[in-house]
């Protein structure tokens, strides 16, 4: 069900030949927007409403004597909601004819018309921010009358054409549902969101998927120029869902280098730990060539057919060039742990999810290019690219997608259980990670890094209080030009070995993590990395070696604290990167990318800054 402010919504007043209509036009057709009348606001009474520049304001003809609260001898402001902007504003529609309702003000009756008096109305639909959560946006309406319906048209009329103003609000979105999402309930949250698109008048496309992967093919096989007819994609499901079509959407447009396999590390003979780079002649690496004309990481034409059932595009959209710029993805959180949407918007809300997809808001998304180079130990080199936009974790997460998947029945709950399971087992894996280093001074954060005694052990430790978390307009995210050619962002990493060091990191580990993002979920409130960001083009290596069973349940309750400081233990390293390469001693070796298993001996990775767009724009503080 949508929840309604409504201790702001309006009421009537108590003598309708009193409406009188006061258009004050300030100054001629510049400030043509301006003017008053004097309306009922349904369950408040007889108000003066205002048109500005920037929203709509109103205020009492007749102040009540107890519209106000007193506290020790000390007036409080009344709690009625006297404005709105137009940027809160999703939609204005024109009632019939109704009948009026009392006021929620304390002794307003004297002031408003009686039960049996009817006018025109129409609805101005907003939100407003929780006083207890502001991420949690909440539906707010606030219905106007008049005697007169032309006078209630007219005020229609000059808030469709403010809103029509509002920069990169969507018109067409295309929308896939994932019916058996979290606890099944994909169907129904998409039923109780529907109507906040249809009053925004966002036509939307809507595809129930009937089984796994439809929503990939669909993505992957549309061609550019019909994409582009839609301002976007809904994903109505989990972190997992989002994943499938964010990968359907890169599959057939996204084109860059590989990032370096583990076989081009070249270890250096100083037995320091650090390696040096260099481009093989298999041309692995650069498996997928880019144009220099090109200046955007995303297609404009396609890619060939490549045998995982992509059409292959006409000549005809070849040539049309895709505005990934514009297109963006949206979220309405259906799943089990929705981490994405808890980073982007700040909670786990259906309607506040659908309200920042009306409302046009923005943000850039890092995104991991993750390309597994060998299946098995015995398996040949056959590359295979995946996405993922939140995790990519071995060792313990691995191992918990891969028992969860057996108890999917149990809804939500089977990673409780699956993850009790894991826990109790305490398996480290022999691996080897390399990762590229970054100097201090090019990351986010304002804490140093703390060398131990051997450079492979740079233990990042920063402290809570220097903690740079990401929020709305985020000045780290904000801080370079997101949309960069592929030309620029690969020279700066990889074109120029001389001056690219990878520091290697061999040994038992009970888990491999890669956050995107921070990763914030119910189980863990701040994230695995709390100061990682939405877009600042690095990724977050967390190792954890292998250690004492009690310790490793030290970091796991850090991890579930508000405020927690999972990282700053001996056995936990924590590497600001912009790529690495993975290597299993083993023979069972299982990754987690976005909440999906997937299997991989020989793996890399990195990460590309801001390379989607989505309908969200970050937590707010």
């Amino acid at each position: 069900m949508e929840r309604i402010i409504d201790d702001g919504i309006a009421v009537k007043g108590e003598n309708p030949a009193a409406l009188a209509v006061a258009d004050a036009e300030v100054d001629g057709k510049a400030q043509s927007s301006s003017l008053s009348s004097t309306l009922f606001l349904d369950h408040v009474g007889q108000v003066i409403l205002t048109f500005n520049a920037d929203g709509l304001s109103w205020s009492l003809v007749q102040s009540f004597n107890n519209d106000e609260s007193s506290c020790l001898g000390i007036k409080l402001a009344p709690k009625v909601v006297t404005e709105i902007k137009f940027s809160d504003v999703y939609a204005v529609e024109l009632i019939d004819y109704g009948l009026v309702h009392e006021s929620n003000l304390p002794n307003a009756g004297k002031f408003l018309v009686g039960h049996d008096n009817e006018m025109y109305w129409f609805k101005v639909h907003g939100f407003q921010r929780s006083k207890s959560q502001p991420s949690l946006w909440v539906l707010a309406q606030f219905t106007f009358g008049h005697n007169d319906p032309q006078m209630c048209q007219m005020w229609v009329n000059r808030i469709n054409a403010s809103l029509n103003l509002e920069m990169g609000r969507p018109r067409n979105i295309l929308v896939f549902v994932h019916p058996r999402s979290g606890i099944g309930s994909g169907c129904r949250i998409w039923e109780t969101v529907a109507p906040i698109f249809s009053r925004a008048k966002v036509k939307t496309k809507v595809t129930v998927t009937q089984r796994a992967g439809q929503a990939f093919h669909v993505m992957a096989s549309t061609l550019n120029q019909e994409l582009y007819s839609y301002d976007g994609v809904v994903a109505v499901g989990g972190d997992g869902f989002f994943n499938e079509i964010l990968n359907g959407f890169l599959s057939s447009r996204h084109k860059a280098p590989y990032p370096p396999s583990p076989t081009d590390i070249i270890h250096s003979a100083d037995g320091n730990g650090s390696s040096l780079i260099h481009h093989g002649s298999s041309g692995t690496v650069a498996a997928t060539s880019y144009q220099k004309e090109d200046e955007s990481p995303l297609l404009s034409s396609t890619m060939q057919q490549n045998g995982s059932g992509f059409a292959n595009f006409t000549d005809q959209d070849r040539d049309f060039r895709f505005s990934e710029e514009q297109f963006r993805f949206g979220i309405i959180p259906a799943g089990s742990t929705d981490a994405i949407v808890m980073c982007t918007t700040g909670t786990r809300d259906p309607i506040t999810s659908a309200l920042h997809i009306v409302l046009g808001k923005r943000v850039c998304l890092d995104v991991a290019q993750v390309v597994r180079w060998k299946t098995t130990s015995a398996s040949k080199l056959d590359p295979c690219v995946r996405y993922a936009a939140s995790f990519a974790g071995y060792g313990f997460y691995g191992d918990v997608i891969t028992e969860s998947e057996k108890y999917r029945w149990m809804g939500p709950k089977r990673y409780d259980y699956a993850g009790t399971k894991v826990f109790l087992r305490h398996r480290s894996y022999e691996a080897e990670v390399a990762y590229l280093e970054v100097k201090s001074g090019e990351t986010n954060s304002t804490s140093g890094r703390a060398h131990a005694s051997s450079s492979i052990q740079a233990l990042w430790t920063p402290n809570k209080s220097e903690r740079v978390v990401c929020r709305v307009n985020c000045a780290i995210c904000n801080d370079k030009p997101i949309h960069v050619s592929m030309e620029d962002s690969q020279a700066t990493t990889y074109s120029r070995p001389e001056e690219t060091r990878w520091l290697r990191s061999k040994g038992r580990f009970l888990s491999i993590g890669a956050a995107v993002i921070s990763c914030r979920n119910e189980r863990a409130p701040d994230g695995l990395v709390a100061d990682a960001h939405l877009s600042d083009g690095f990724l977050n290596l967390i190792l954890i070696k292998d250690c004492p069973h009690a310790l490793y349940l030290w970091h796991l309750t850090q991890l579930a604290r508000r405020g927690g400081t999972p990282l700053n233990f001996k056995f936990v390293e924590h590497h600001k990167t912009t790529a690495f390469v993975f290597t299993s001693f083993g023979t069972e070796s299982v990754w987690n990318l976005d909440g999906e298993p997937f299997q991989a001996h020989q793996l890399s990775a990195q990460v590309f800054r801001g390379l989607v767009s989505l309908f969200a724009s970050g937590p707010e503080v």
